[in-house]
């Protein structure tokens, strides 16, 4: 299952109204650390499916949404969690390190 691209209009459906936590990925086309980190949440996002969603934002076609979430550097992940922005992962980061980083929502 591959990873969903969300945009400012899904935005609310696909994260805020979530029934479970959601990991966003604010990246860009032209970013290297966030073309690495990309097939480790694709491995997530199959292995977890049934305990959080991970999606994608492209902050160069969502701006607003970039700014409205603060994210200043990419790749930055948030995670939500019944509506509301709950840890903030920032930077490329190795599958064990993200598992860790994720734990309480994988539990």
């Amino acid at each position: 299952m591959s990873i969903k691209h969300v945009t400012t209009a899904s935005f609310e459906a696909d994260v805020i109204k979530s029934d479970k936590p959601v990991v966003v990925d604010f990246w860009a086309e032209w970013c290297g650390p966030c073309r690495q980190v990309a097939p480790i949440l694709e491995q997530l996002n199959t292995e977890n499916a049934d305990k959080i969603e991970i999606v994608k934002v492209n902050v160069d076609e969502e701006p607003k949404l970039a700014m409205q979430y603060g994210i200043v550097s990419i790749p930055t992940m948030l995670v939500f969690k019944d509506g509301a922005s709950v840890q903030s992962i920032v930077g490329a980061k190795p599958k064990v390190a993200l598992l860790n980083d994720l734990a309480a929502y994988l539990g």
